[in-house]
């Protein structure tokens, strides 16, 4: 029998990989704005962004982290749950 993922360190490794690239997006977008947006507009195939985009805060860089944290927490968690009863 194989082994069965373990929820709780699937969801923290999960939370910890978003957590470092949401921390690394809001570092570029502070650093260099024009080039990232320009860059988020190639990732979503030419959309312009520019027009979407607004100034960054620190604060809502923060709660934007925080939520994708929490996010990557739960979808982690439960993507173990499945994964072990479809196993």
């Amino acid at each position: 029998m194989a082994e069965k993922l373990n929820p709780k360190k699937v969801a923290l490794s999960l939370a910890s990989v978003s957590g470092i690239i949401s921390i690394v997006c809001a570092l570029l977008i502070f650093i260099a704005p024009e080039t990232i947006t320009k860059l988020f507009g190639a990732i979503f195939h030419g959309i312009d962004v520019s027009k979407i985009a607004t100034t960054p805060t620190l604060t809502g860089a923060i709660l934007g982290i925080i939520e994708v944290i929490v996010i990557a927490l739960i979808a982690g968690w439960l993507f173990a749950v499945i994964y072990n009863k479809i196993k």
